[in-house]
């Protein structure tokens, strides 16, 4: 019987030790995550061969096989870019790639990571699809258009498309003003929404009297645009302290109350603790009402160099 699905997913992004969050993490430093998030049954983990070239996998497929496989659910990806063109059979390889990283012969979810090549690897994914490998099948950041192209090539081989994936947060919504959360709701599929906490910048730790590191990836995109959420900041430590709160605990619950499943990154015990807060905390209309006005007066472009804005 396999794990029912939670109200958050964990990414193991910065697990993958490319210097994003400005630290490379030891198997040491993350095993006690690992540890308190299953122990809190936040057991969806989201991963991909990219994420450190497959050191992500790698430690998370150490931690997963020491407990049973029906407590975990896994999410991992197909990466166009980093698949041997030469290869016929690129899709498979990297699926293999990835099963023996991760040490299990089944994905609950897999993801075509982004629509370089599409809808060509759409069609290639459908013989590891039908070989019952893929418990679902996902999509992630890709548009509208794209979503309905996959969603057609796979349809007519008995296939759908069950989840999409994509940046989602106060600072940016285009997948809702899009309509590919009105597509996913009319058509059973789950969203997953990431960088719901933009990295840090939304979890009331930042602000310009306590900027990011200047010399961190974050730092440098977000550092010159703190100013502009000031407002937003000052409005969701009011919400937080209604609620008795933290700040980070809002834009997770917001995210929820949205209809979306929200990939946090983990790399500190106290991120899952806050998981487990937010998936308990609900908040008003009102207080939906004045977040994303806020957000959404603060006029700032979020999308990263991997994104594209959705359409």
């Amino acid at each position: 019987m396999k794990a029912a699905l939670p109200k958050i997913a964990l990414g193991a992004w910065a697990w993958g030790n490319d210097g994003t969050f400005g630290t490379n993490f030891t198997e040491k430093d993350l095993r006690p995550i690992f540890d308190s998030a299953m122990k809190s049954g936040l057991n969806l983990w989201d991963t991909a061969y990219v994420y450190g070239m497959g050191t992500s996998e790698e430690v998370l497929g150490k931690f997963l096989r020491s407990v049973p496989r029906e407590s975990y659910l896994i999410s991992t990806k197909f990466t166009p870019q980093c698949a041997n063109l030469e290869s016929k059979n690129a899709v498979i390889e990297m699926y293999e790639g990835s099963v023996k990283r991760l040490g299990t012969d089944f994905m609950d979810f897999y993801w075509i990571h982004n629509p370089v090549g599409a809808p060509e690897w759409t069609r290639k994914l459908i013989p590891l699809a039908k070989s019952g490998k893929i418990g679902r099948i996902g999509l992630s950041n890709h548009n509208l258009a794209e979503i309905k192209e996959a969603a057609e090539i796979l349809g007519a081989e008995g296939l759908k498309v069950s989840a999409i994936q994509n940046h989602y947060s106060l600072l940016n919504r285009s997948s809702e003003t899009s309509g590919i959360l009105d597509w996913c709701k009319t058509n059973g599929a789950t969203f997953f929404s990431y960088m719901v906490l933009e990295q840090g910048a939304l979890s009331g730790k930042y602000d310009t009297a306590h900027p990011f590191p200047a010399e961190s990836a974050r730092g440098q995109v977000y550092n010159p645009v703190l100013s502009q959420i000031e407002n937003l900041n000052t409005a969701m430590k009011k919400i937080a302290d209604a609620h008795n709160v933290e700040v980070a605990q809002l834009p997770v619950a917001w995210a929820i109350a949205k209809g979306t499943l929200p990939i946090l990154g983990v790399t500190k015990v106290k991120h899952v603790e806050d998981a487990v807060k937010a998936v308990n905390l609900v908040l008003s209309a009102d207080e939906i009402k004045t977040l994303e006005e806020l957000a959404d007066k603060a006029e700032i472009n979020t999308i990263r160099v991997w994104e594209k804005e959705m359409k």
